[in-house]
């Protein structure tokens, strides 16, 4: 496989840029802040910019995490595709990234610098350091589901006509996030509306008789904590019954909002000998 590298600083214009170089070079596969993305769609891995703390999200960024370095190799290798091109801050970095995804070693690195001028690198630093947007090289419809509860912003960049050795003109959709751990701007989500969500899921749990106090305490960071009272069917198995709660309110409630489910805290009330089991 051919391996192509973009580096620059953070903030400089990297993920704005990334969909041209593809489209030049015709690569169709774009490893990105722990994603691995082809055209419009995200194939495989879980985005940095998802993550509440940065030193985590550099972490993801260059796949520390054996799972998530799996997930994505094996896509790598189902795609069945020649080319890849990786973001980075710095050589370094892409050759880590690399390494851990069992790449070769970059054929072709491109520096920012060789792609962007000083005045749009420097507006590029700007934006990042007083809004702290990111651009991710996905039109907005595709990475929704990747980034429920996000402010997302589409882009449309026309791009060729800077480019005078290549004539071609292409019209390249990409989005603007706010990752989680800077902020979560003014997204809101009334705690009675979490709180309602937590009860309908843990009610739909196999086992569970009836939902009583629930408790939600969110951070500005975008990070919740859960805790709930549940009844549980006599003759079910109370740990199963609750770790199936806790799993099913955790995946959901992120899923759905975008917050960053820290602990779901589920308490058996008490067992119920009368009714019929939820199953």
């Amino acid at each position: 496989m051919q391996v192509f590298a973009l580096i620059g600083g953070s903030g400089t214009g990297k993920s704005h840029r990334a969909s041209y170089l593809a489209f030049k070079y015709n690569i169709p596969l774009i490893v990105d802040d722990g994603l691995l993305i082809r055209g419009s769609s995200v194939l495989a891995g879980k985005s940095a910019k998802r993550e509440t703390i940065k030193i985590i999200a550099v972490k993801r960024a260059i796949f520390q995490d054996k799972a998530h370095a799996e997930e994505v190799k094996k896509k790598i290798v189902e795609s069945g595709a020649e080319k890849i091109l990786l973001l980075g801050t710095s050589e370094k970095m892409v050759l880590r990234i690399a390494t851990r995804l069992n790449l070769p070693a970059p054929e072709k690195i491109i520096k920012i610098e060789e792609i962007a001028s000083p005045r749009a690198i420097t507006k590029a630093l700007e934006i990042r350091r007083t809004e702290n947007r990111h651009v991710i090289p996905l039109p907005a419809f595709a990475i929704k589901k990747d980034f429920p509860g996000y402010l997302i912003d589409p882009l449309r960049s026309l791009w060729g006509r800077s480019h005078r050795e290549d004539h071609r003109k292409v019209v390249i959709e990409r989005s603007i996030v706010r990752p989680l751990y800077s902020s979560f701007g003014s997204f809101y989500i009334a705690e009675a509306a979490i709180i309602q969500l937590v009860q309908h899921l843990a009610a739909q749990t196999p086992g569970v008789a009836r939902v009583g106090k629930t408790e939600v305490t969110a951070r500005p960071d975008g990070v919740a904590t859960l805790q709930l009272d549940v009844n549980v069917y006599y003759g079910q198995y109370i740990p199963q019954v609750l770790r199936e709660v806790q799993r099913t309110i955790k995946e959901t409630v992120e899923y759905l909002t975008g917050f960053t489910i820290e602990s779901v805290q589920v308490t058996a009330h008490r067992v119920e000998v009368t009714g019929t089991p939820n199953h």
